[in-house]
Formats: C-alpha cells, structure tokens, sequence
C-alpha cells in the first residue's frame, strides 16, 4: 500500500469518478484506476462499486476512505516537519475565504505579538474546501465560514466574529435617497467585487443566492479595497463589513442604500483538527481569535503583514482607512 494508491482512492471517493480523480491528480485514467485496484487486491474487498453515474462506497471503502484521510493528512504534516529547522519559528498555515483573509490581519498581527517564534503563511481559498484542507493537513488552521456540518466529528470550529454587511455606493447613486429598496432592484446595477473568485459560502455569493440574483454587470478587482475605492468614485454598489467603512460613511465619501434584508449577518468561524489532532500554535490561534483583545485588534484595524508566503493568487490588505483611495479617484 502507497501514499500515491491512498491519495487516488481518497480522490475516487470524495469527487465520485475515477474521471474526476485523474483530472485533480493530473494523470489519466488508467493510472488511477491501476493504483485502486492494486488496494483492493492487498485488502480483499471492492471498495466501491458503480451506482448510476457515480460510485457507492462499500463498508470497507467507507472505513478506508477516513482512516486513508488521516494517514495522508499525517504524511503532509511529517514533510512539513522535516523542513522545519531547529530555530527557525513555527509556521501556521491559514487556509481563509478572499474577505476573510483580507480583513483578518489585524487578529493575525496581534497574536504573532504575543510569540515572536511563529510564523502564520495565510492562503485565500473556497470556503467549500476548508474541510478538506484541514483534515488532509494542508491548512492547519481556517477562517471563515463553518465547514461542512458532516465533518463535525473530526473538525473543531468556534465562531470568533459576528459580521455585518451592507450595500454601499457613492453618495450621488440613483438608490442613494431611498427607502426599504428590494434586492431585486439591484439585480440591473453594476456590482463591485474583489477578488475575482465569487465564493457562494460567503458575503456577495450568500446575499445572490439568497436572494436568487443573477446581476448583468459585475466588475471584478484586485482586492476588497480596490473595489470600495471604485464605488466610492460612483462605479458600481458593493456589499462590505459595516465596520470597514465607517471612516468613509461618516464623512460622506460613501452611502449606506437601504437595501431590503441587510445588514447581512454572517459569523465567521476558527476551525481546527482539534486538542490531540491539531497543531498547539494554530489551536493557540484559534483560542485567540475568540478572545476580547482580537475583537479589539479587529475594530481598531491595526494593519499587520498576513502572508510570509509568495503566491500570486493570495490578496491580503493591511487595514486602513479608504478614504484617501477614495478622494484621489473622486479627483481623478
């Protein structure tokens, strides 16, 4: 038995196809299903057998497919550890939805405040495949929406933050002046969001598919920030944290529209392998995240670096007021 025939047979299992499998593994077909059958060769039994379009595991396959998990999950975690030099700080690494990891520097900043020999490498991920991540141990930590409510046996989450979020837009906006506006009236205005990737489990995603939106101009940015600079300079609406925009609404720079069923309340969750499972510095992190003094650091919005880790498709702004991005694209 090898790690490569576990990984397929775990790949098979979860997407339902040895198709879909090959394609994540980036090999062919044939490949995968060489590695599956040479597992149910050594253990005696099927593991699954084809159920329609897709597979049914049998009761082997089920109990092979969590054991498989963990044993893959603790591979992933022992390279880490091996590169790991004596000295060098702990690393954690954060697995968060693009707004999350946008806006949770500030908790991050102050917990590496308190232990300078961790490390904390933050990557912006779907929130659908938290639970993947963590149980095969490439994330160790994850902030964001609540993972699957099935891996609740192996997976320990906490909400850290209650969040509101409302549509705002430039003070001269059509919608600016009135009152109790369905969502459906926004279905013709040009959204604002950042980064590209629409992720239904949070924010803009949650809010369209609740409200069965489907907008005809949607213009996509960077980041977070770079979008609410765009509606402050009258480009389009955006749903944002209520508290990131405060600065900007007081001054005027930006309205709130009075949009039917907002504020959004949405919670955010820290979720870990757990005590026994997990790894102490991001079990400590998530004992942290659900403390008063990261509240704080939250509503302050103290700027802090969240990323040690160069990769194009990670977006992470330092808090700060928008207001000057604001008034330099309103000049512009």
């Amino acid at each position: 038995m090898t790690l490569a025939q576990l990984q397929s047979f775990v790949l098979v299992a979860r997407l339902g196809s040895v198709k879909a499998a090959a394609a994540e593994l980036e090999v062919t077909e044939p490949a995968v299903s060489v590695a599956v059958a040479a597992l149910r060769k050594e253990l005696g039994d099927e593991l699954f057998v084809r159920d329609g379009r897709g597979i049914a595991l049998t009761q082997g396959g089920r109990r092979l497919a969590a054991l498989a998990g963990e044993i893959l999950g603790l591979a992933e975690q022992a390279r880490r550890s091996v590169h790991d030099s004596p000295g060098q700080p702990r690393r954690i690494q954060v697995a968060a939805t693009t707004v999350v990891a946008e806006h949770v520097g500030p908790i991050v900043d102050a917990f590496l405040g308190r232990d300078s020999g961790v490390e904390v490498a933050v990557e912006a991920v779907p929130g659908e495949s938290f639970a993947d991540l963590l149980e095969h141990r490439r994330a160790d930590i994850a902030f964001g929406p609540c993972p699957d409510p099935e891996r609740a046996a192996t997976i320990a989450t906490v909400p850290f933050l209650r969040c509101r979020l409302i549509v705002v837009a430039a003070p001269g906006h059509p919608l600016a002046k009135r009152h109790n506006i369905p969502p459906s009236a926004l279905a013709a205005e040009t959204w604002l969001i950042g980064p590209p990737e629409l992720d239904r489990t949070e924010g803009v995603g949650l809010f369209l598919d609740r409200n069965r939106l489907a907008p005809i101009n949607v213009a996509t940015y960077t980041s977070h920030a770079a979008a609410l600079a765009a509606a402050g300079a009258g480009d389009g609406i955006i749903l944002t944290l209520v508290h990131t925009v405060a600065t900007e609404l007081r001054r005027h720079a930006l309205v709130r529209l009075d949009v039917r069923g907002t504020p959004l309340v949405e919670l955010w969750h820290a979720s870990t392998l757990g005590v026994g499972r997990g790894l102490p510095p991001a079990l400590a992190l998530q004992r942290f995240a659900t403390t008063p003094e990261a509240t704080q650091a939250m509503a302050r919005g103290r700027a802090g670096a969240t990323s040690t880790r160069a990769r194009p498709a990670v977006h992470v702004t330092l808090w700060r007021s928008l207001a000057a991005e604001i008034d330099t694209a309103n000049e512009g």
